[in-house]
């Protein structure tokens, strides 16, 4: 069973390493060349034409950069699928788009499942991504090979359904995000040592992965993209168009939202936890830390 490896980014690249590191034969596909040749040498095959990179796949994932590229790239892969392909779109998407993935694939004889990650570059590496699916349990469980090479898999329901969940993970994380900065910020002004101040309430009720991996990220005023402030905004605006659809009022993300689009003006390239530079510039004079800033 050969799987067609559709977007070499951050998360691709080592997605497709654990894939190869657990016996998977994996043909790589990315519209810049070169990335796909990288992986070259860590036995994967790349393929410079989409339909040669198509050509026998029963099993298509795709990892791009957003819904509307998805898009562009299904409709120019459609006439290249092999007959009952399973298309596995593991990029972050709408739920509507991927409900519109599911129907456009199944119109034509193939089928669809979403299943979005989240855990970050260095999850990605370590096959620790958390995988929330949306599709049929047969097909989930024709994957369940292929997920659990690269992480946690979880079936949350229907098609689509592994959109909601991610956008819940996200909802989560851009809050939590800016709860941390401002933690940290407010140690500082008051007069504590914001890291002795992490390190005491660590194990209390206040613990989370983002406390540990972005709050010490702020300590060391590290802003280099693991994850994208741009990224974070397409995420939190998408929150806000599936509660839209569902009726549901969401303040607190509303307000999210706003801190991380005007973040997004300045320093749309930088890691989410650049949340604590927005605070700092609302915040004239206040900073955690003394070090340099890498963004």
């Amino acid at each position: 069973m050969r799987i067609t490896f559709l977007g070499i980014g951050l998360m691709g690249d080592p997605m497709v390493r654990r894939l190869l590191a657990a016996g998977h034969a994996v043909t790589v596909w990315n519209r810049t060349f070169a990335k796909a040749q990288a992986l070259a040498d860590a036995g994967a095959l790349p393929v410079a034409k989409l339909d040669d990179a198509l050509r026998d796949a029963s099993i298509v994932i795709s990892m791009l950069e957003n819904g509307p590229i998805v898009a562009q790239v299904m409709q120019d892969a459609l006439p290249s699928l092999a007959p009952q392909a399973l298309w596995v779109d593991m990029s972050s998407t709408q739920q509507a788009e991927a409900q519109a993935f599911h129907a456009l694939l199944r119109g034509q004889g193939h089928r669809f499942v979403d299943a979005p990650v989240s855990g970050g570059v260095g999850g990605a590496a370590a096959g620790t991504l958390a995988i929330m699916a949306g599709g049929s349990v047969d097909d989930f469980e024709q994957l369940l090979p292929i997920f659990s090479a690269m992480g946690r898999p979880t079936l949350v329901g229907p098609a689509g359904s592994g959109q909601v969940a991610k956008l819940c993970n996200q909802l989560i994380v851009g809050a939590t995000i800016n709860i941390v900065a401002e933690a940290m910020l407010l140690a500082q002004a008051a007069g504590a040592d914001p890291a002795a101040m992490r390190t005491a309430i660590r194990g209390g009720f206040a613990e989370s992965k983002i406390l540990d991996v972005h709050g010490q990220r702020m300590l060391e005023r590290n802003f280099v993209a693991g994850g994208k402030v741009a990224t974070q905004v397409k995420d939190q605006r998408n929150i806000l168009a599936a509660a839209a659809a569902a009726g549901v009022v969401l303040p607190v993300t509303a307000l999210v939202t706003e801190r991380f689009e005007a973040l997004a003006e300045q320093l749309p390239q930088a890691d989410h936890s650049a949340a604590l530079l927005g605070l700092e510039g609302l915040n004239p004079g206040l900073r955690v830390g003394s070090g340099a800033d890498r963004i």
